[in-house]
């Protein structure tokens, strides 16, 4: 099965680098909109998508009239204290700093740990409910830290996290054969 991770076109909050997480629903920008007008997308049998405003439209105008099915697991991160903030208005913060340098729990938000389990979780899902329709091509219209996960656990190509970095309305692609417990392997 041919999956396609798309991230969800640019907003405001992407527009002024702001962690824009699961506590902020924005809508596509203007600049967005016309960004994902202007280029071709893959043709898919079936949209999965996270239940966040600017996933949904992103979906909606790449694939009108298509089935769409929301994966709540595919929600953005819980950033917490850093929800709707950018790197300047949170470089003097220690605890900011500490996350960035370490990783860990986002104060008042989730942890990478909790976000890659339940967007691993969210993935399996969509495997099984594909594989039960026999689908050959889906899209997943999700967030940029959603596809970093799941390219870096299923891509094989030994690179981490951070290599799978991906622009506003751009894709990566991933082959998945699965069995009939609807498991990647």
């Amino acid at each position: 099965m041919k999956v396609y991770l798309i991230r969800h076109g640019m907003t405001k909050g992407n527009e002024e680098k702001r962690y824009v997480g699961g506590r902020t629903d924005e809508h596509i920008s203007r600049e967005g909109m016309l960004s994902l007008l202007g280029k071709t997308y893959p043709k898919v049998q079936q949209v999965f998508v996270s239940p966040m405003r600017r996933c949904m439209e992103t979906a909606a105008l790449l694939y009108p009239g298509k089935e769409m099915t929301v994966i709540e697991e595919f929600r953005e991160t819980d950033f917490g204290r850093f929800e709707n903030k950018n790197y300047e208005e949170l470089k003097g913060d220690k605890a900011y700093q500490k996350w960035l340098s370490q990783g860990g729990t986002i104060p008042g938000g989730e942890s990478s740990q909790e976000v890659k389990m339940r967007v691993l979780q969210g993935f399996d899902k969509v495997i099984f409910k594909a594989g039960n329709k026999n689908l050959q091509e889906i899209a997943l219209v999700v967030h940029g830290g959603t596809i970093m996960y799941l390219m870096e656990m299923y891509a094989g190509e030994g690179k981490n996290f951070y290599d799978y970095q991906i622009g506003n309305g751009e894709y990566f692609s991933l082959t998945v054969s699965t069995d009939f417990r609807g498991v990647c392997s």
